[in-house]
């Protein structure tokens, strides 16, 4: 089996409460590996620690405990020196195209950044190489010497996408990054990630709540809550037989484009909203909210176990099928 270009080993971020006196328990507890050239999607509530875990594979933010490996190797262990130059392998799309951009820089200048900031392309071809990005991505060159606020949400999108290829990275984190555009142009976007990722042959930490996205998009995907996963499976499997109670009202809410006497399944209504990242629920942390949840739930953590060759859950009442 090939290395995993990302492999993830129980990882725990914690982050300090304002007064200090609590920790709020962004990522608790996660375990996945990406092989290359994989699209890898991660699904959930807003709040659910979608974003952190993103952030901590490209090494925005530091485990507080477990390793994040990138091709077998910890990059915590590297020199400061060797980490910025190891990173730009590993990058991220954000959500708002907008906050990414500088206002006081052209559209040139921001795809041309991270060549100035690499120094591993001659000065003389940083902009043939920005320009030639920024075409890749579907923007012409008159769009170059124009400011971020000139250009749409879906150029400025591809503007940013632009900009990471230009250091050639191996994985890139999509984090939402289709959720601040109007449906119209989404899936244009996608289907460029799509024809990028044959191209140079990347791989994709797709990170989203919209399922439609994530399904059309992943080869597998793993459902997150309250910062550990419930289920990881391939997307016809999480669609067509869920184990897991809360992917199964996920699947639920998705909407159908049927007039409500056409539908067939019943949406599954969560009671309550999210408990705190501060003090997760004993147990099952879905137990809250869980429509099938009993006092075992509370008491004791339900293993991480393999239901069917690739599909994982964590539910003490998941049964493998026939």
């Amino acid at each position: 089996m090939t290395q995993p270009i990302v492999a993830v080993e129980n990882l725990r971020v914690l982050f300090p409460t304002r007064d200090r006196k609590e920790t709020v328990k962004a990522v608790d507890g996660v375990s996945f590996a990406v092989q290359p050239g994989e699209t890898f999607g991660i699904i959930g509530e807003s709040g659910s620690g979608k974003s952190t875990l993103g952030r901590a594979v490209v090494c925005l933010l530091k485990p507080t405990e477990g390793r994040v490996l990138h091709n077998g190797g910890n990059p915590h262990d590297l020199s400061a020196a060797e980490l910025r130059r190891a990173r730009r392998e590993y990058q991220i799309v954000f959500q708002d195209p907008n906050a990414a951009l500088n206002p006081r820089m052209t559209i040139l200048r921001s795809v041309r950044e991270p060549l100035d900031i690499a120094g591993t392309v001659p000065s003389g071809d940083r902009d043939r190489v920005a320009l030639e990005m920024l075409d890749r991505v579907g923007i012409a060159p008159e769009f170059s010497t124009r400011y971020p606020h000139e250009l749409s949400g879906g150029q400025k999108q591809r503007v940013n996408i632009a900009r990471v290829l230009t250091v050639r990275p191996k994985l890139i984190v999509c984090d939402e990054v289709v959720a601040a555009l109007d449906v119209s142009i989404r899936a244009g976007i996608l289907n460029l990630f799509a024809d990028l990722q044959r191209e140079f042959g990347l791989t994709y930490l797709f990170i989203t709540h919209d399922l439609g996205v994530v399904s059309h998009v992943s080869s597998r995907i793993a459902v997150m809550y309250l910062g550990a996963f419930m289920e990881l499976g391939a997307p016809e499997a999480l669609v067509s037989r869920p184990y897991h109670p809360y992917t199964e009202a996920l699947m639920s809410a998705e909407p159908v484009p049927l007039p409500s006497h056409m539908r067939t399944g019943q949406r599954i209504v969560l009671q309550g909203e999210i408990p705190s990242p501060t003090n997760p629920p004993s147990g099952c942390r879905f137990r809250t909210r869980c429509p099938i949840a009993k006092d075992l739930c509370a008491s004791k953590t339900p293993d991480w176990r393999e239901m069917e060759p690739g599909h994982f859950a964590a539910c003490h009442f998941a049964e493998p099928r026939p």
